[in-house]
């Protein structure tokens, strides 16, 4: 085995380096938060919590479990991103696997308009007159419907599609597949690297969705978890019920915690999440982008 010369080794102890510094630049504002999260009131007003708790306590996350709005909110949340997701894949394979095929005659055209929303998008006004015209507004369907279709993951999707040797689609179609079975029992397997990496990208978004839901959501209950955590940090609207001796200690303190810990529970489901897809989002991102 050839040995690396001493620039190769060089350039992978920087490269390592840089690396481990940027994943802590990315980890430790995490760590702090949940530091937090588990210390009490009076230490996170100190400043006296850095990477580890202080005065450890649980009422932060008792607090929060306890409120009914958050989890109405977390909710909401976790609807739209399961069904989302769902509306956003079945839409874009629905677009991108047509337009991948030879035979399809129109597969230019629709490129090129799927291409044009990517340089071209529509003001904030006309939409909302769009959305209000269609009934959707105050509606969970105007967090799901206007972006069911990515120009980007559809590009990602197609290129993908594209790969699929035309010899596996023809002998489907010899054996009699109808163009839905076919794509049920042959496309679909073939394709869960990509679909578990679009999977994740319309997951996340789903799951941080914040601005249309400030422009087309007005009724409290259907408020999802990100603007829930808006008004927690931003407007301070934690009521703290003196009375409530399990809570007393928080009713005349600065809810830092209680911020803190609904940031971690916001964030936390989607994380737990990804090392289950990280092989399929890999090998989703590396083949979906070549074209062969």
């Amino acid at each position: 085995m050839k040995k690396a010369s001493a620039s190769w080794q060089v350039f992978n102890a920087a490269n390592l380096i840089f690396l481990t510094l940027l994943g802590l630049a990315m980890f430790l504002p995490f760590l702090g938060v949940l530091a937090q999260s588990f210390s009490s009131s009076e230490a996170v007003i100190a400043g006296k919590v850095w990477f580890w708790p202080v005065d450890f306590t649980w009422i932060n996350y008792q607090y929060v479990f306890s409120d009914a709005s958050i989890w109405r909110s977390f909710g909401v949340t976790v609807y739209i991103t399961a069904v989302g997701t769902l509306i956003n894949l079945i839409a874009t394979a629905s677009l991108a696997y047509p337009v991948s095929r030879q035979e399809y005659v129109g597969r230019k055209l629709v490129v090129v308009m799927v291409l044009v929303t990517m340089v071209f998008s529509a003001p904030l006004v006309p939409n909302f007159i769009l959305m209000k015209s269609l009934g959707l507004t105050n509606t969970l369907w105007s967090l799901l419907l206007p972006g069911a279709i990515s120009a980007f993951n559809f590009f990602i999707m197609r290129s993908f599609f594209m790969q699929i040797p035309s010899e596996i689609i023809d002998s489907g179609r010899i054996d009699g597949c109808t163009e839905l079975r076919m794509i049920w029992s042959i496309v679909m397997p073939l394709s869960k690297p990509v679909m578990a990496s679009l999977g994740i990208f319309y997951a996340v978004g789903h799951w941080n969705t914040y601005m249309n839901a400030l422009y087309y959501i007005n009724n409290p209950a259907l408020r999802p978890l990100q603007v829930k955590l808006r008004q927690l940090i931003d407007a301070n609207e934690i009521n703290i019920d003196p009375s409530a001796s399990q809570f007393s200690s928080l009713a005349h303190m600065d809810p830092e915690g209680i911020k803190m810990a609904t940031i971690i529970i916001a964030t936390l489901p989607i994380v737990l999440i990804y090392p289950f897809l990280q092989k399929h989002f890999v090998k989703g991102m590396m083949v979906g982008s070549v074209k062969s």
